[in-house]
C-alpha cells in the first residue's frame, strides 16, 4: 500500500461531503478541509501535506510560487513532484515502511496494542490504577491501515515522552503549531500552498543540503544507525534540510500478520486490514542541537531558543504579539514561527486582496500525559507596509495592552479569592477567572489593534511624544479592563452567588481592593497615563512639608 497513490486522506469538499483521496488529488478546487475524526488528525495531516509539498516542490522563487497560488496545479503535476520519492510511502511490506522502523522485527521489540498510537490512549499506569475514567481502555481495538498511518504520523510528529528512551518529537512532547489559513476559505490547496516556501530558500535554513541520499530525508529507508550511532544524538548538520518534516524519534513497526475483517473504531468504515498492535523499542533517533522547525514559534532560554508548547489555560489574544509578530523584551523574547514571518514579510500582494488567520494548535502535556488538545484562529494584520520604526512602538504599545491585562487578570483572581476564602490558605482552581477575563476583552482588544495599525499607516503614524495620543489610547484601554473586571467580579461571579452564602464585609473588602489596584499607579504606568505627584513624607523633625496646592500629573516615561 502506497500512500502517495492509495486514497487515504479524510477530506470535505464545499458541499459538505466527505470522502477519501490520494495526495495528488489535494489541489482539487473543491475540497476545503481535511475531515479525520480527531482534531488531533486534521493538524497532523495538515503537517503532513505542508511537508510532502515543501519536500517536492520544483518551485524556487516567488513568481512560480504565486502562478500556483493563483491557479491550482493539475494532479499529473503533483504526481510528477511526488514521484521520486514514492519508496519512501510504502506502509506495509517486507522492506523499507511509512515512519517504520527499518530494522524492527515482531520478536525483537515490545508488542503494543494499537490504540497506544493515540496519544490521548489510557496508558499502562492509568489501567493498572483503574483510573481511566473519562478516555476509557479498549475503545480502539482495530484501526484500518489509512487511520493507523494518520496516528503513526501524528505520534511522531508530536510524541511525548514515553520512558526510558522513548523519544520525544523533534520540537519535543506536544509542540504548538502555527500555519497561515485563507479566509474565507478559498481551498484546502490554498491553505496548504500558503506555508510552503521557494525551495532554494527553504534549503538555505538549515540541515545539509549535500545529504541528498533519501535516508537522510527519510530516516526509515535505512538502519538507522546511517544517522546516528548506538546512545548517540542526531543534529541537524547530519541530516538534509527536509528531514524536519519527517522526523522519527520512535522506533515501531505495524504489525500486518495479524488482521481481520471489521469496522474501524476511529473512521468507522469496513476494513478487510484490520490492525490490532504493533512492536515498538526504545532508542529512535534523539534530536539535539539547533533545529528550528517553521511551524513553530521559538522562545529563548538561557542557553538557545526551544519550541513553543501549549499551556494550561489554552490561546488567547495575549499570545498573538509573540506568536504573530514576535517579541523582545527584558525577560521574555520570542520569535515567530518562519513560515508566518515569511508570508508577512513576503508575500504583501495577497495580504492586501484577502485576510488571514493564524491557525494555532496542539497538546497541552503533562511529561506523558495529555491535558488538553488546543486549537484555534487568530487575525493575521499585515504589517510589512509600515516602517520599522512605527512597526516596533506598535508593538510596544501591543505588549503594554497585554501586560495591563495580564496584571488585571491577577487583581481579579485575587479579589475573588479574597471573597470568597478570605486571607485563609486555602486553594482551589480558580483558571476560570482568568479565562473570563480575557475572552470578555478580546474583542475589544482587535478593535483597538485594528485602529492602531490604520493609526500606524496615516501620515503621523504612531509618535510616542504625543501625549494626547498616548493618553487617549491607555485610557481606551484602561476602560475597557476596569469595566470588564468590575462586571465579572460584581455581578458573573462573586454577584452570581446566593446572598445567604457570601461574607458581606469580606465581599466589600475586595471589591474595594480591586477598585484600588484598577485606578492604582502601576497599572497606569504600564499603560502610559498620568499618575499624580506623591506628596513629600514628613521631615525627620516631625515636622509635616507644606502641602502642595497643586498636584500636577506627569506622563511617565
Amino acid at each position: 500500500m502506497n500512500l502517495l497513490y492509495e486514497r487515504w486522506l479524510p477530506i470535505r469538499r464545499n458541499t459538505g461531503q466527505v470522502e477519501w483521496i490520494a495526495p495528488y488529488q489535494i489541489a482539487e478546487p473543491d475540497i476545503v478541509a481535511f475531515s479525520a475524526n480527531r482534531a488531533d488528525f486534521n493538524g497532523a495531516l495538515a503537517q503532513l501535506m505542508i511537508g510532502l509539498l515543501q519536500t517536492t516542490t520544483p518551485v524556487n522563487d516567488e513568481s512560480d510560487w504565486e502562478a500556483l497560488y493563483d491557479t491550482s496545479p493539475t494532479a499529473e503535476t503533483l504526481t510528477s513532484w511526488f514521484a521520486p520519492i514514492a519508496e519512501a510511502f510504502e506502509l506495509d511490506g517486507d522492506g523499507a515502511r511509512f515512519m517504520q522502523d527499518f530494522s524492527l522485527t515482531a520478536t525483537g521489540g515490545a508488542e503494543c496494542k494499537i490504540d497506544a498510537l493515540l496519544i490521548d490512549a489510557s496508558g499502562s499506569a492509568a489501567i493498572d490504577k483503574n483510573t481511566d475514567h473519562f478516555v476509557k481502555r479498549d475503545t480502539t481495538k482495530g484501526m484500518c491501515p489509512h487511520c493507523a498511518a494518520i496516528a503513526l504520523f501524528t505520534l511522531q510528529t508530536n510524541a511525548p515522552a514515553g520512558g526510558a528512551g522513548h523519544r520525544t518529537s523533534l520540537r519535543g512532547g506536544g509542540p504548538l503549531t502555527t500555519l497561515v489559513v485563507a479566509t474565507p476559505a478559498r481551498s484546502l490547496w490554498h491553505d496548504l500552498w500558503l506555508n510552503v516556501k521557494p525551495q532554494r530558500l527553504f534549503l538555505q535554513e538549515g540541515g545539509d543540503a549535500k545529504k541528498t541520499n533519501p535516508i537522510f530525508t527519510f530516516p526509515w529507508l535505512a538502519d538507522i544507525g546511517k544517522i546516528q550511532s548506538a546512545g548517540g544524538e542526531t543534529q541537524p548538520s547530519q541530516t538534509h534540510p527536509h528531514h524536519l518534516f519527517w522526523a522519527m524519534p520512535r522506533r515501531i513497526r505495524l504489525d500486518f500478520t495479524a488482521v481481520r475483517t471489521g469496522d474501524c473504531d476511529v473512521c468507522k468504515r469496513v476494513s478487510q486490514q484490520l490492525l490490532g498492535c504493533y512492536v515498538t523499542k526504545p532508542q529512535g533517533l534523539n534530536y539535539k542541537g539547533v533545529w528550528r522547525h517553521p511551524f513553530s514559534p521559538y522562545y529563548a532560554d538561557k542557553e538557545d531558543w526551544r519550541p513553543v508548547h501549549p499551556q494550561p489555560g489554552g490561546f488567547g489574544y495575549r499570545h498573538w504579539l509573540a506568536w504573530v509578530l514576535g517579541l523582545t523584551q527584558e525577560k521574555k523574547s520570542v520569535q515567530a514561527a518562519g513560515v508566518i514571518s515569511y508570508f508577512l514579510q513576503e508575500r504583501k500582494k495577497y495580504q492586501k486582496s484577502g485576510q488571514f488567520r493564524l491557525w494555532v494548535f496542539g497538546y497541552d502535556m503533562d511529561n506523558m500525559k495529555p491535558r488538553c488538545w488546543y486549537e484555534t484562529t487568530f487575525p493575521l494584520y499585515s504589517v510589512a507596509d509600515i516602517e520599522r520604526a512605527t512597526q516596533a512602538r506598535l508593538q510596544n504599545i501591543v505588549a503594554s495592552r497585554i501586560q495591563a491585562t495580564e496584571d488585571v487578570t491577577f487583581y481579579l483572581r485575587r479579589s475573588v479569592k479574597q471573597a470568597w476564602f478570605g486571607e485563609s490558605d486555602l486553594r482551589g482552581d480558580l483558571s476560570f477567572v482568568d479565562k473570563a477575563f480575557w475572552d470578555s476583552t478580546e474583542a475589544d482588544f482587535y478593535r483597538q489593534l485594528s485602529d492602531l495599525l490604520t493609526q500606524a499607516r496615516s501620515a503621523n503614524g504612531i509618535d510616542m511624544d504625543d501625549a494626547s495620543f498616548v493618553i487617549a489610547m491607555g485610557e481606551r484601554w484602561h476602560k475597557v479592563l476596569v469595566q470588564s473586571a468590575l462586571k465579572l467580579f460584581d455581578i458573573d461571579i462573586v454577584g452570581a452567588g446566593s446572598i445567604g452564602q457570601q461574607n458581606p464585609r469580606r465581599v466589600a473588602e475586595a471589591y474595594n481592593g480591586l477598585k484600588r489596584n484598577l485606578y492604582g499607579d502601576a497599572l497606569k504606568t504600564i499603560l502610559r497615563l498620568p499618575v499624580a505627584e506623591k506628596k513629600s513624607k514628613p521631615s525627620k523633625a516631625g515636622k509635616k512639608a507644606k502641602p502642595e496646592t497643586d498636584v500636577q500629573p506627569h506622563l511617565t516615561a
